[in-house]
């Protein structure tokens, strides 16, 4: 009897044991399948520059802020995209990135992607806005190193640029636009790089960081474009302000309004830079 009551309890002993040992297996399994998860979706996480589908039946709105980094602008900014989920680009300055608070604000945006893009926009910003200097023969070999200076400088991801002070566009071969064929342009377009311009601008107020035109101005001016087909690539928009506009919480109340109206569109699409749609040369 007393062998009988032994085996019974060793045998529950047993099984207890092995359902202890699936338990740990089971979980173990799954804590394994939860970190292959992991890894899988940070290995297919998309990468700038990655192409995507576009849908001709959509209006792409590309909206690109230059100057970065420019806080209190640049902050309000993102705060205001990502409140409103959309994309926008960010064409950032190599100066201007000084002390360990604007190194963390372009790491954001670096690391933020796809909601946002970092892009190029020079060192200097074009020698310290002496354009004449910047874009002369002479000084193509000093401008082109500003602009690699810039891409080492920010990490930048991929390779666009924005001309300081000049609305120009180069890809693949095909230049137009302002100073579109100047010998630094060549170069950039030789190396690959591709130079965008814009198609409407959210200006500045003469003597003060604010924009000019109000949200009833702009989405006014944005339907026409569309609806005129004046856009460098049709069904395609690329929008430029500065970061600095956005300073006060009355500026950057009008740049959420703006988005919101926009988004009452169901054809409109917000996009990052390397998404528009570049022509390919003709054969």
């Amino acid at each position: 009897m007393n062998l009988l009551k032994l085996m019974t309890r060793t045998g529950l002993g047993l099984l207890a044991l092995a359902t202890v040992s699936s338990c740990k297996n089971n979980n173990g399994n799954a804590e394994t399948k939860s970190a292959d998860s992991a890894k899988t979706a940070e290995t297919t996480k998309m990468l700038p520059g990655t192409p995507i589908q576009l849908d001709n039946t959509k209006r792409y709105i590309f909206l690109t802020w230059d100057d970065s980094p420019q806080p209190p602008g640049t902050v309000n900014s993102k705060a205001v995209f990502r409140e409103e989920g959309i994309k926008a680009t960010f064409f950032s300055v190599g100066f201007n990135q000084v002390g360990p608070y604007k190194k963390r604000l372009i790491d954001s945006i670096r690391n933020e992607y796809p909601q946002f893009l970092l892009a190029n926009h020079s060192f200097s910003h074009g020698f310290n806005d002496k354009y004449g200097k910047f874009y002369s023969p002479a000084m193509t070999d000093s401008a082109l190193n500003d602009f690699l200076r810039n891409e080492k400088a920010l990490n930048i991801p991929v390779k666009i640029i924005r001309l300081p002070g000049n609305n120009g566009w180069a890809a693949n071969g095909e230049m137009h636009g302002q100073k579109a064929n100047t010998a630094l342009v060549k170069k950039l377009d030789s190396l690959g790089y591709k130079i965008f311009g814009w198609d409407l601008e959210w200006t500045q107020q003469a003597k003060a960081k604010a924009p000019k035109e109000s949200v009833d101005e702009m989405i006014q001016r944005v339907n026409q474009k569309f609806e005129d087909g004046t856009t460098n690539q049709q069904n395609a928009l690329v929008i430029l302000s500065h970061d600095r506009l956005f300073e006060k919480k009355q500026y950057a109340d009008s740049l959420k309004k703006f988005i919101s109206i926009l988004k009452q569109d169901k054809r409109i699409v917000f996009e990052t830079l390397d998404h528009y749609p570049v022509s390919t040369p003709q054969k």
